[in-house]
């Protein structure tokens, strides 16, 4: 089995995690939960900003900036972005689609193939356990960085190794500066 890790990022979870004000490095994030080990990659799941049709004005400025965003993040090393979809709900909420899938089904795949003995997931959602759970069936160490009070406890038991994002982690991977690195 590989010492490769596999990082996979729920950024709608992490983003509602993250203390206010706090712009994570990526690259060092990435890194850190790594601990050491090769990193085959890391894979960073999200949604494009909703826009109507025809888009309003600050939909526009949403949208562009999360352009930048996302080729900022698809522009660091080993980095890939898998996009899902958002769907605007008749109360004007906004749900993800697709997302929590393209996790599943990337975990599994390279768990399967032996293309890495580890894997570290960055979320909060107990839909992620079937996954987790497959993973583990091929060898693979599974490790769950989450965040206290946002996490379901099935998720937490289904993995090997939990590690809590605190304000001290948090610290440890904030962006120094207004770049990206």
């Amino acid at each position: 089995m590989p010492e490769r890790v596999a990082v996979f990022i729920d950024n709608g979870y992490l983003s509602k995690v993250v203390p206010k004000g706090t712009r994570i490095d990526f690259l060092k994030y990435s890194t850190d939960v790594c601990r050491g080990r090769e990193r085959l990659r890391t894979y960073f799941y999200d949604c494009m900003p909703y826009q109507s049709d025809p888009p309003q004005y600050d939909e526009k400025v949403k949208y562009a900036q999360y352009c930048k965003f996302r080729d900022i993040i698809e522009s660091l090393p080993r980095f890939q972005m898998r996009l899902g979809k958002l769907k605007k709900n008749s109360d004007g909420t906004f749900e993800q689609k697709r997302v929590d899938i393209l996790l599943a089904v990337e975990l599994v795949r390279l768990s399967w193939s032996h293309q890495i003995g580890y894997a570290v997931v960055v979320t909060g959602d107990s839909d992620f356990v079937p996954a987790i759970e497959a993973a583990k069936e091929a060898g693979v160490i599974t490790t769950l960085y989450y965040s206290k009070g946002t996490v379901h406890n099935e998720l937490l038991s289904a993995v090997d190794e939990r590690y809590e994002m605190d304000q001290a982690f948090f610290e440890k991977v904030r962006r120094e500066n207004n770049h990206f690195t």
